[in-house]
């Protein structure tokens, strides 16, 4: 039996997250602005008709006192011009009586139904302005709440992009040292930690160059360069890794020379970027183990342009993301359940390096099947755009 003198437990305090108490905060403003305006034009307007109705009361008064003193006037004349003087607003008719001008009259009514018309508007327009602002101050918000959530979900996954393979390199490393292995295990091992290594210099290559984009003064150096000499080398250099992923890539080539002007190094990174995005996300989506990821790399000329196509055969991008894949930090889903491997910068990468060399790039379908992104860049130009942002990759 519980002891009536103890102290009773603290109930637990009901906790509201920051999203709901803006929104009341907001509300209670919304409301309270209105209600505000609207009883200050509704004061404002019964505040105007009083002070017509008194004022119009006064003038007929002034009439009936003025030509009462008139009438009892020793010098009816001279009074009357003394009051003609000081009270424009009242007039003699012809019969000898005196009432209020009908022209001093409409033109006080037209200026307190001026002083109506006005408060009319007012009201409204402060409504509207407070309410802009909050519309702005909300955006705002929403903006700095998905910045910071997908801050949070680049803090989860740069964490790991960076312990996976860390600890897959401890184990195996811990493996050899506790372990007699034969030829064809350590060749595996070590083919398995150059595996861990590659992801982590991605990984590192990547936040070194976001945070140099960022902080560069400098806009990229531009040369004169065959763009096909320059995707046939890296394709080169970088298809035995990417098969060793298990990615079969193809190359679409009509050998024509395609003259642009380009940071070599640089475009070389938005090539590894969009080739390892179509290896992480380009798998068919039919749920066979051994459909490994399809990747076709193409050149289109455009006359004065020239494109780059690089599609993959997997899900494709939802047309609601095809814009936001390219923001810092932004992926697909949340970090506790997303599988892929990634830190949400290969395409903010992609992107201020293009815009960089004159160029842009775009997510759509591809015709056969899944993603295709596509850089656009003009046929030679000479050096860098005027007013372009320092974006070299560098």
């Amino acid at each position: 039996m519980s002891d009536p003198s103890a102290p009773a437990a603290p109930r637990p305090r009901r906790r509201f997250d920051r999203r709901t108490v803006t929104r009341v905060a907001f509300a209670v403003i919304v409301v309270f602005v209105s209600a505000q305006a609207l009883w200050w034009v509704i004061f404002q307007r019964g505040y105007v008709e009083r002070v017509t109705e008194q004022r119009m009361t006064d003038w007929r008064r002034d009439a009936a006192l003025a030509e009462a003193a008139v009438e009892a006037a020793r010098d009816p004349a001279g009074l009357r011009g003394r009051i003609e003087e000081a009270a424009p607003h009242l007039v003699w008719r012809d019969d000898g009586t005196v009432g209020v001008d009908p022209e001093a009259e409409a033109a006080f009514l037209d200026r307190q139904r001026s002083h109506l018309r006005m408060f009319a508007w007012e009201g409204p327009f402060f409504v509207v302005v407070v309410l802009g602002m909050l519309a702005l101050i909300a955006s705002s918000l929403r903006q700095e709440r998905a910045l910071k959530r997908s801050q949070q979900n680049f803090l989860s996954a740069i964490t790991h992009e960076f312990t996976t393979p860390l600890a897959t390199l401890r184990l195996l490393v811990q493996t050899a040292e506790l372990r007699d292995l034969d030829a064809e295990r350590r060749r595996l091992y070590l083919r398995r930690m150059n595996d861990e290594l590659d992801r982590l210099e991605r990984t590192s290559g990547q936040v070194l160059a976001a945070a140099r984009l960022e902080q560069s003064p400098d806009a990229p150096r531009l040369e004169p360069v065959d763009l096909r000499a320059v995707v046939l080398r890296h394709l080169d250099a970088a298809r035995p890794g990417l098969e060793a992923r298990g990615a079969v890539v193809r190359w679409v080539d009509d050998e024509r020379s395609l003259p642009v002007s380009l940071d070599p190094d640089a475009f070389e990174l938005v090539l590894s970027n969009l080739l390892d995005n179509a290896v992480k996300y380009g798998s068919p989506p039919n749920g066979a183990s051994d459909a490994g990821a399809r990747v076709t790399v193409r050149l289109e000329d455009r006359g004065h342009l020239i494109a780059v196509h690089v599609d993959d055969a997997g899900p494709g991008v939802p047309d609601t993301d095809r814009e936001r894949i390219f923001d810092r930090f932004w992926r697909r889903g949340d970090e506790s359940t997303r599988s892929a491997p990634g830190t949400g910068l290969g395409l903010h990468l992609v992107r201020s390096t293009v815009e960089a060399m004159n160029g842009w790039v775009r997510a759509d379908a591809s015709p056969d099947g899944g993603a295709r992104f596509t850089v656009t860049l003009p046929r030679r130009v000479a050096g860098g755009g005027a007013g372009a942002r320092a974006r070299s990759a560098r």
